[in-house]
């Protein structure tokens, strides 16, 4: 089974600095095969073949602590860590409820969650989003429209994760795209 684990904010404005070679070899070291990494920011996919039987959020989530543990271990830092099977992103890509009405893909974003948003924290992210921003959470990820930029959005402000309590992390829509097929 092929996934995908996303790390969040790692090589991102100098802050937790981690070699993507080096992330590789930890990655093998758990025994994970066919390690695959796209551009500096803590993007990789793997086999995982022991885990071929489990469930997908149960051996996801197991996953993810494996990796979260390593990393700590080795770079003596904790970084939050997502993981989904590869085979669901083609799925994200095609179901995009803002296809064809944004100018770049520097405009749309995917926030993966670490669990599914609650009734209220949807309502609360429509409170503090601008008119201009457009979203759709769908299970354990979000679609995020930002016109504007990052910079300037309850996203960049930092707002989901300080306001709703969650964990995430976001990928530009062209990285969502290469996850599809890394």
């Amino acid at each position: 089974m092929r996934y995908v684990a996303l790390l969040r904010g790692i090589n991102v404005g100098g802050n937790t600095m981690m070699s993507m070679a080096e992330l590789r070899l930890v990655f093998e070291g758990l025994g994970l095969r066919n390690v695959a990494t796209y551009i500096n920011s803590g993007n990789l996919a793997f086999d995982a073949p022991a885990l071929e039987n489990a469930e997908s959020v149960d051996a996801e989530s197991e996953l993810a602590k494996q990796i979260e543990l390593v990393i700590a271990a080795r770079f003596g830092r904790p970084v939050p860590v997502i993981v989904r099977r590869q085979d669901i992103i083609p799925g994200i890509v095609a179901g995009n409820p803002f296809a064809g009405q944004y100018d770049s893909h520097k405009e749309m974003h995917v926030l993966f969650l670490k669990e599914p948003l609650t009734p209220e924290q949807i309502a609360q992210i429509e409170e503090l989003k601008s008119s201009d921003e457009r979203f759709a959470a769908s299970g354990g990820h979000v679609f995020v429209h930002l016109p504007m930029g990052v910079a300037d959005s309850f996203l960049g402000k930092g707002q989901v994760e300080r306001k709703l309590g969650v964990t995430f992390t976001a990928r530009n829509w062209r990285t969502v795209e290469k996850l599809a097929v890394l």
